[in-house]
């Protein structure tokens, strides 16, 4: 996408007359291009960022190399003379240049050598997509690692987050990588977001470390998605170790809202900045990464100098790293431009400007951690709690990636999950994407050395930063003694409904209203039960002949002792889990708290033995999405799920539902739903050729 802009062209920092003589005659076209030569051309290119970095050590022989630039730039420019590679004696490296999206990358014919410093250069005349060449060559070097890279990507983090709700409608899907990936590799083949199993169609774009999926039309509102991402490639050639899916539910409006800058460093009008120092801007939501550049995000000297460098974005966070150290006790002036837009379109409504002036010295000194939540040995934590590490100074947040800050279980086998760098708090969060298991040991691991994190002036935390802590328990948890109630697989107080056919298993019953609140069944009516062809059981009702009354006074009285003892399980495992949205999760055994609508958008997993326990309180309404399944995996049985539902419950179209419903309310299976459990209601039932089973004993 092309990024319009008013900063001067960049050329040379020392030729500084130059830049005077240039901010001062260069016009511009009529849509604010600066002056390429032609009106119509667009602005000067410039190259955002390289993997690897300048001067960057320990680069894996098998690696390609990539160059994002500013904006789109010709293909047939971009060949194996305008960059290229060279080794000691300036011996020109075999590659070949592709070139996708706003990125180009030099892969070598074969590996290279061990410990070997390398030089890579893009000149100008590489050319945008308007014909305007790069303003000068860029020239870095680096130096090679002493063994290949066999480490996957992985995924970092995701816009939406998964589960979530009330997703703008005309937002653009986002997935953060822990490492640059093949931009070849990333393509609507590879990413991909469905509603159901309807595919949505789109384009997939990728810039720095994140791709994008940008919808060809907004999107439908309140209604469930999952995005997936397999089978991209680093630049090293490994692949994403296995796919990685998320959802999320849309809200019914779309997204105008202006991202404004919240957090900047260094801080505005900071003085003895360090001069190794990279500058940061953090944003108040998640942004394009494809209009995070060196166009919209710029640092000048004195003069409108410009600083060279490269700009990087991960998470809320654009980093502008200066290409050489700044210049001691000197005023730098950074800009954040109105080129710079939301996943959603939104620009900033004004240039974000600040300055700060250096000191006389680099910054030398490593981070550390500076504390951790959970703190070390803490024990009963939450297993839906996040682990955070607050570190000693800013940071680089592109060092901050699931492949530096890791949670493992017994075994020491991998959590998966996603991390987030808060920049202003200077704080790391790790959010598993299931709850951890009760009762468990887990260790989290913040990576220092070479390949760990860094602090915005390049030091390396000094060595892996490393603490233990263990879960609380759900081993005691008792199942809700459902009494005499357990004999019906449904039972309601005012009304049980079918839209005939459905099927249903077990008996039914209904008190204190009477046989003719049984509609749709078709009764055929025997001395103290009825029955139907929709029914392998017996239909019981209030005004039946004795003992059905009292036995049916009973169980409505039990089904609401139940309730009560369900509501009030005291100290749950899990408080607020995703807000309410527990599609796409694995539920561990426990007893879990909402205090507002539960929804289950796309599929959710309920993992434990054949004595767990899982025990759901709600005083929301529950609704399950159409076509979406509660699986049951590792023996667990529905007799042992419990719903405890202060609202209506709602079973969606063709969706399929596992455990003992509670409801205070109503409980409504829709057209081709099927249930494995109980549906008990203080009010009222209702199926739509639906199937319900009680489930085994």
């Amino acid at each position: 996408m092309k990024l319009l802009t008013k900063s001067s062209p960049i050329v040379a920092a020392l030729v500084l007359s130059m830049m005077t003589a240039l901010a001062g005659c260069g016009s511009e076209d009529p849509v604010g291009n600066p002056d390429s030569g032609s009106p119509d051309a667009g602005p000067v290119p410039t190259i955002s960022a390289t993997t690897p970095a300048s001067a960057a050590t320990g680069v894996a022989v098998d690696s390609s190399l990539s160059v994002t630039f500013s904006e789109a730039m010709a293909p047939a420019t971009l060949t194996a003379s305008t960059f290229s590679v060279t080794g000691p004696l300036a011996a020109s490296v075999a590659g070949a240049v592709t070139y996708s999206g706003v990125t180009a990358v030099f892969k070598p014919t074969a590996n290279l050598s061990f410990n070997t410093s390398y030089t890579a250069t893009v000149t100008s005349a590489v050319k945008s997509v308007g014909g305007v060449a790069l303003a000068a060559s860029r020239v870095w070097t680096f130096t090679t690692a002493s063994a290949p890279d066999t480490t996957p990507p992985s995924v970092s983090s995701t816009v939406p987050a998964n589960s979530a709700t009330g997703v703008s409608i005309n937002g653009n899907i986002a997935i953060t990588f822990s490492k640059a990936l093949d931009p070849a590799t990333v393509t609507t083949t590879t990413f991909v977001l469905k509603q159901g199993t309807t595919a949505v169609t789109g384009a997939v774009s990728y810039a720095g470390v994140t791709a994008t999926f940008t919808p060809a039309q907004a999107l439908s509102a309140s209604t469930s998605y999952t995005a997936t991402v397999g089978g991209v490639k680093d630049l090293a050639g490994n692949t994403l170790a296995a796919s990685y899916s998320f959802t999320f539910t849309t809200g019914a409006t779309a997204d105008t809202t202006p991202p404004t800058v919240s957090g900047v460093f260094p801080a505005a009008s900071a003085t003895a900045v360090a001069t190794n120092t990279s500058v940061t801007a953090t944003f108040s939501k998640a942004m394009s990464s494809a209009t995070i550049s060196t166009a919209s995000f710029t640092l000048t000297a004195p003069n409108a100098v410009a600083v060279a460098g490269s700009v990087t974005y991960t998470g809320l966070t654009a980093t502008f790293a200066p290409s050489a150290v700044l210049a001691a006790s000197t005023l730098f002036t950074a800009t954040i431009t109105t080129a710079s837009k939301d996943l959603a379109g939104n620009a900033l409504a004004a240039n974000y400007t600040w300055t700060f002036t250096t000191g006389a010295a680099a910054d030398t000194t490593p981070p550390t951690v500076s504390s951790t939540l959970p703190l070390s040995l803490a024990t009963g934590v939450l297993a839906t709690a996040s682990v955070k590490a607050v570190f000693s100074k800013a940071m680089a947040p592109q060092s901050i990636t699931t492949n530096t800050f890791t949670l493992t279980g017994p075994n020491s086998a991998a959590v998966a999950g996603s991390v987030v760098f808060d920049a202003p708090s200077k704080t790391a969060t790790f959010q598993a994407t299931a709850s951890l298991s009760p009762n468990t040991s887990y260790n989290a691991k913040v990576r220092g050395g070479a390949g760990g994190v860094a602090d915005v002036a390049g030091n390396l935390l000094a060595s892996d930063y490393t603490w233990s802590f263990t879960t609380g328990g759900a081993a005691n948890l008792s199942p809700v003694l459902l009494g005499s109630s357990v004999n019906y697989v449904i039972l309601a107080k005012s009304a049980v409904s079918t839209v005939p056919t459905s099927a249903v298993t077990g008996d039914i019953g209904i008190s204190p209203a009477a046989a003719s609140f049984v509609t749709g069944f078709s009764l055929t009516l025997s001395t103290g039960y009825a029955t139907s062809p929709q029914v392998v059981g017996h239909v019981l009702a209030a005004d039946f002949a004795p003992p059905t009354p009292t036995n049916l006074t009973t169980a409505v009285s039990d089904m609401q002792t139940a309730y009560t003892d369900a509501a009030g399980r005291p100290t749950p495992d899990h408080l607020e889990l995703g807000t309410g949205a527990i599609g796409g999760m694995t539920l561990t055994p426990g007893l879990y708290k909402w205090t507002n609508t539960v929804t289950i958008p796309s599929d959710v997993t309920l993992n434990g033995g054949a004595t767990a326990v899982w025990i759901f309180q709600i005083s929301g309404d529950l609704s399950q999405s159409n076509a979406t399944h509660v699986f049951l995996t590792g023996g667990a049985l529905a007799k042992n799920v419990f719903w405890q539902v202060a609202g209506t419950v709602i079973v969606g179209t063709t969706a399929h539902f596992e455990g003992i419903i509670l409801s205070q309310t109503a409980i409504s299976l829709k057209t081709g739903a099927s249930m494995n459990g109980r549906a008990l209601a203080q009010t009222a039932v209702a199926l739509d050729a639906a199937t319900i089973t009680q489930p085994a004993p």
